[in-house]
């Protein structure tokens, strides 16, 4: 393993370009990423420039608020439910930890609550969104409990400590497809 790791580094250092373009791409992925944070705040404001009438007519479509009353306020529901949304989706895709399976629960009850605000016509609907949940969080926190174990067995038994034990259980860097590939 140790002569592996030796041979990978004196690759990188034959081949700096080649490292190069890595840091290169992997600083353009991060400003984009920080850039979409840093600008959520002007998406979520973005709803003031809707007009506050009952139907909005654009180039491309016509929008007819009925449930709301009001375009704006239509669309500012939708924003409350859309943003953090997609900022947990950038924490999902991002995060290297061993317990991201648990920003799940989150995301789905945001998309539960974006379903319902999109399709206004039910009232209560935030009421009882709780019971919908359940089958998702059967799931996820035994298995994040039993990842959890398995780490305190190992640093019984091992003495490793939680730092080490944590890069072991750390997830490699996945694209998009990769980490959907995972679930389906």
């Amino acid at each position: 393993m140790d002569n592996q790791l030796l041979k990978s580094k004196k690759l990188n250092l034959e081949s700096p370009h080649a490292d190069n373009k890595l840091v290169n791409k992997n600083l353009f992925k991060g400003s984009l990423v920080a850039t979409f944070i840093a600008a959520t705040p002007f998406l979520f404001y973005l709803y003031e420039y809707i007009p506050a009438q009952p139907s909005w007519e654009t180039f491309l479509f016509t929008y007819q608020s009925n449930f709301y009353q009001d375009v704006q306020v239509a669309v500012w529901a939708i924003a409350m439910k859309l943003i953090p949304l997609l900022l947990l989706f950038v924490w999902f895709f991002t995060c290297r930890h061993w317990w991201y399976h648990a920003l799940l629960v989150p995301i789905t009850m945001f998309v539960y609550q974006l379903f319902g605000t999109i399709n206004s016509d039910m009232e209560y609907f935030d009421e009882f969104q709780l019971i919908y949940l359940v089958p998702l969080m059967a799931l996820i926190i035994p298995s994040i409990y039993l990842i959890r174990a398995k780490m305190f067995n190992e640093v019984n038994d091992a003495h490793k400590s939680m730092e080490e034990l944590e890069e072991e259980f750390k997830v490699s860097p996945k694209g998009l497809f990769g980490k959907l590939s995972d679930y389906f």
